[in-house]
């Protein structure tokens, strides 16, 4: 009944054999990175780079993928992500510490070329209709990178308002 679940064979959990195929493109992600996490302020400056570690993991038995973040700065975040197999569509709903009255964000998207592209429609500070964009890029065993962009409908005007660069960490034997 649950044998995908996390366990201490298999601490991240497993992908159920049904489902490998579809969770395959964050199959390089699932486990622990060290990463550095940067967020552009209100003045369109740079925040301080922020240690952060982010875990991937299977959960629902095998069936999708869940993401925690623990930011040394104490904010923490989830997300929960799905493959839609009839829209062929990664579904992901992001939970925020720091936004706790706040209506989840939805993010729907994926695999193109070697990145991986989310979206969710976003209005921008001065009203103008736009999306949120989150790509995660350069993914290997040993880490990936990660940005989200808010960007204009016809894609012409880009404004990046987060960046995270990820190294696997080493688990212990």
């Amino acid at each position: 009944m649950t044998q995908y679940e996390a366990s201490e064979k298999h601490p991240y959990g497993q992908p159920s054999p049904e489902f490998k195929e579809s969770l395959k493109d964050f199959a390089p992600m699932i486990g622990m990175c060290e990463c550095k996490s940067v967020n552009r302020n209100p003045d369109g400056t740079w925040q301080d780079t922020v240690d952060m570690l982010w875990s991937f993991k299977y959960i629902l038995n095998g069936t999708a993928i869940q993401d925690d973040t623990w930011k040394a700065n104490g904010q923490y975040a989830t997300s929960m992500r799905q493959f839609n197999t009839d829209s062929l569509k990664w579904v992901v709903t992001y939970f925020s510490s720091s936004n706790k009255a706040w209506t989840p964000g939805t993010w729907i998207g994926d695999k193109q070329g070697e990145d991986i592209i989310l979206y969710m429609d976003q209005q921008a500070p001065n009203g103008m209709e736009g999306k949120s964009r989150l790509t995660f890029y350069d993914i290997s065993n040993e880490g990936y990178k990660w940005k989200g962009e808010w960007i204009d409908k016809a894609e012409t005007i880009v404004y990046p308002f987060w960046t995270i660069d990820c190294r696997k960490r080493q688990e212990r034997k």
